[in-house]
């Protein structure tokens, strides 16, 4: 793979269906791909910059930072390879969204440190999900 132009792979993220979100060290996005645009409805040029917590519900945000911090912080994630998350998100428009991602940190070429993270929009399955069990619950109290 060394032989693999890195314009390929970049093309291939700036491509991927799901959302690939990179933010430097104090948690601004510096690459939104359009997966991240279709998630979440925002448009790279508008987020690009701006801190995380445009995608994050308010009452996450606290909890969010100071885990993204220990991370940077640690120079690791306490979650593994095989590890995948799953948390409430906003969209541009205000819905709330359910996604799942996995992260890494990364090392820019001067050290500098990045987190990035794969992203599915999962709403329409937790929905299903959720159905599914009413319908389940209320069999069983019939």
């Amino acid at each position: 793979m060394a032989d693999l132009d890195s314009a390929v792979v970049l093309g291939m993220a700036d491509q991927a269906p799901d959302g690939i979100v990179i933010t430097d060290r104090e948690g601004l996005i510096r690459y939104w791909n359009r997966g991240a645009e279709r998630i979440f409805g925002f448009a790279a040029a508008d987020v690009t910059g701006r801190s995380l917590d445009v995608i994050i519900p308010e009452r996450h945000r606290k909890r969010h930072q100071e885990g993204f911090d220990a991370a940077m912080e640690r120079g690791s994630s306490k979650y593994g390879d095989a590890d995948l998350l799953n948390v409430p998100a906003l969209a541009a428009d205000g819905r709330k969204l359910s996604i799942e991602f996995s992260v890494v940190l990364l090392s820019g070429p001067d050290g500098s440190p990045y987190c990035g993270a794969v992203v599915r929009d999962v709403t329409a399955r937790r929905e299903r999900e959720r159905e599914l069990m009413r319908r389940r619950d209320e069999a069983t109290t019939a």
